[in-house]
């Protein structure tokens, strides 16, 4: 279970204290897995970046998992942008005063929540008329944030006190599709909050083998030649 990333998606983070204690599902994301990582690119360009940039993430990035410039230019580059140019959102300042607070850059925000509460918030949204946005979600209630993805889910309804939710209106996905969807989402902004990790796991990895492999035989050596004249 990691419990190394993001916040995404949700605006005001700013209020962290309106949680309702709802339970968090395990999120099944592996960043090693580079099929789940583009598909979770795409979503997040396509469904995303609108509103949430990564200022601190290069869309050259996107080659370390797998994708070539070009297909990064054609697919993920709506803007006439270069694939040199950060991830960011194009947002006009006015966003403070639709939103009551400037929606979170994800590169940076998504440190703050763990994979597992991404995972649930995500699948967690229904529709309530009390809220401006006609949106309100089970893991951060009132939160300002709509439900991006809900073309995708479809629309439902909450009962807090059971806990459950009832289909309003279907998606353009099955429930199956969309939990998978979420995962590489999440899969990507857990990734993108250290696009390094890979690396640093395995660097991690050669440095352990070379302790156990090397260094101890050696050090155990050097203990022998010490210690063999002494009675």
């Amino acid at each position: 279970m990691k419990k190394i990333i993001l916040s995404l998606l949700f605006f005001p983070l700013a209020a962290l204290g309106a949680e309702a204690g709802y339970p968090l599902d395990d999120s099944p994301s592996d960043v090693r897995d580079l099929v789940s990582l583009q598909s979770g690119a795409r979503t997040y360009v396509n469904y995303c970046l609108g509103c949430h940039g990564a200022q601190y993430v290069r869309y050259k990035s996107l080659t370390e998992i797998g994708l070539t410039e070009a297909q990064i230019r054609d697919n993920l580059l709506f803007t006439g942008g270069k694939v040199g140019d950060m991830m960011k959102s194009p947002m006009p300042p006015q966003a403070k005063q639709w939103f009551g607070t400037v929606p979170p850059d994800l590169s940076v925000v998504a440190r703050s929540r763990g994979t597992d509460w991404l995972y649930t918030y995500l699948r967690t949204f229904y529709r309530d008329p009390k809220t401006a946005t006609g949106w309100n979600n089970a893991v951060f209630p009132n939160v300002a944030m709509p439900h991006a993805l809900w073309m995708l889910q479809g629309e439902r309804t909450y009962d807090a006190e059971k806990k459950t939710f009832t289909e309003k209106t279907k998606g353009a996905l099955s429930r199956t599709e969309y939990d998978a969807t979420v995962r590489d989402l999440v899969n990507f902004l857990d990734w993108m909050a250290e696009p390094a990790g890979n690396e640093r796991r395995n660097i991690g990895v050669v440095v352990i083998l070379l302790l156990v492999v090397v260094m101890f035989p050696l050090t155990y050596w050097l203990k022998k030649e010490y210690w063999k004249d002494v009675k």
